[in-house]
């Protein structure tokens, strides 16, 4: 097989990356070790920054998004008796869109199998190789057991954290950075229409709590836990009860509903530098994970690859590497960004369970919601910085 660029993982960062390509004239072959199935259902963030969208409507991704997405044009803060309303127009000029990611990745696959380039569904044993060259390849299984060779120009790894590209890209002599936090969420999706116009971010004694949508008739809720919490330990009634504690405001009640799914997610921050070896570029969880907080990952992985697209185009099609050659350090601008700010978030959220901690938490949230420069600054954050920091 013969490409001009070869893309592991049919992910959001791998799918849009093959999408922007082609609109330039690029061909790509993506390979996904999982099944089309699998891909789809993933349940992952439903936040998307206005670049995001902005992103995927001009690559001709829009349609279903802006008609059952909801757009939303602030965010609530609360606190014990304070529920106070970032309205984002108005700090920052931007809005921001709750469509859930899986929805994006069942836009991006239709559209690439409606005469798309190549995307192969269930391979197995993907090795970049030659990435030091100016042609690399990719030995793979794929999904008949046949042993294949994909010739490229360059190669992307959206393969996440435990795919081979990263690895590779470290074996150079590349840093890890990590922090992994002392808490968790405990997520549901229940059947129950939300109870707020916007997402409400509560900080509470007993934890955080996050009250979230997917439509109008489906809820998305997250309550802080320890990390060694077992999902069989926490009944629907004990889920709830938790929500109304940790959400309770005069005159207002979480609705509920039939829980259709519950897990728990750990939190943890991950920077791998640098975000390219050679001919072999890294985009998305490949090269840095952020806890959900500040619903930076998947806006991420679309700025990664808004940002390689642009480079191998000027690459492939001009000849010219100095898009190429600037990528990682431009990407990774925006990554500790979007890491500090999502700490920051957090750290101001979580609860430690430590008295004087929780002061400091509580005169941050004041501030946030009494300064108008202070609320602007997580509202910029929060909405999308520009692409190039």
């Amino acid at each position: 097989m013969r490409t001009q660029v070869g893309i592991i993982g049919a992910g959001p960062a791998g799918l849009l990356l093959s999408r922007l390509l082609t609109l330039q004239g690029i061909d790509s072959v993506v390979l996904e070790n999982r099944s089309r199935d699998y891909v789809q259902a993933r349940i992952r963030a439903g936040v998307l920054e206005q670049h995001t969208v902005d992103t995927l409507t001009a690559a001709g991704l829009g349609m279903r998004l802006h008609r059952e997405g909801l757009e939303h044009t602030g965010i609530h803060l609360q606190y014990p008796g304070v529920r106070h309303t970032l309205d984002f127009p108005s700090l920052c000029g931007r809005t921001v869109w709750v469509y859930g990611q899986t929805e994006v990745v069942k836009d991006l696959i239709a559209a690439q199998l409606d005469g798309g380039p190549p995307l192969l569904f269930g391979v197995s044993d993907v090795t970049p190789e030659d990435v030091d060259t100016d042609s690399p390849r990719i030995r793979f299984t794929d999904a008949d057991g046949v042993p294949r060779v994909l010739e490229c120009d360059a190669v992307a790894g959206t393969d996440g954290f435990h795919g081979p590209s990263r690895a590779l890209v470290q074996a150079a002599g590349g840093r890890v950075w990590e922090r992994t936090y002392p808490y968790a969420w405990l997520g549901i999706l229940a059947d129950a229409a939300p109870a707020t116009d916007e997402l409400i971010y509560a900080w509470h004694r007993d934890g955080f709590a996050l009250y979230s949508m997917r439509s109008p008739s489906v809820s998305r809720l997250y309550l802080q836990v320890d990390p060694a919490e077992r999902v069989e330990d926490w009944s629907d009634e004990r889920v709830w009860d938790a929500l109304d504690t940790r959400m309770a405001l005069d005159g207002w009640s979480v609705n509920r509903g039939p829980v259709t799914e519950k897990s728990v997610l750990p939190m943890r921050s991950f920077v791998s530098s640098p975000m390219r070896r050679g001919r072999l570029f890294l985009a998305g969880d490949a090269a840095h994970i952020v806890p959900p907080t500040g619903a930076k990952g998947l806006n991420l992985a679309v700025a990664d690859v808004t940002l390689l697209a642009q480079a191998l185009v000027r690459l492939l099609q001009d000849k010219e590497t100095d898009l190429a050659d600037s990528y990682s350090d431009r990407a990774l601008a925006r990554v500790w960004r979007c890491t500090h700010f999502s700490w920051w978030m957090t750290s101001m959220l979580h609860t430690s369970g430590d008295d004087f901690d929780a002061e400091l938490q509580l005169s941050q949230l004041r501030r946030v919601c009494s300064s108008e420069p202070a609320a602007r600054e997580l509202a910029e954050n929060y909405t999308g910085l520009p692409l190039d920091l």
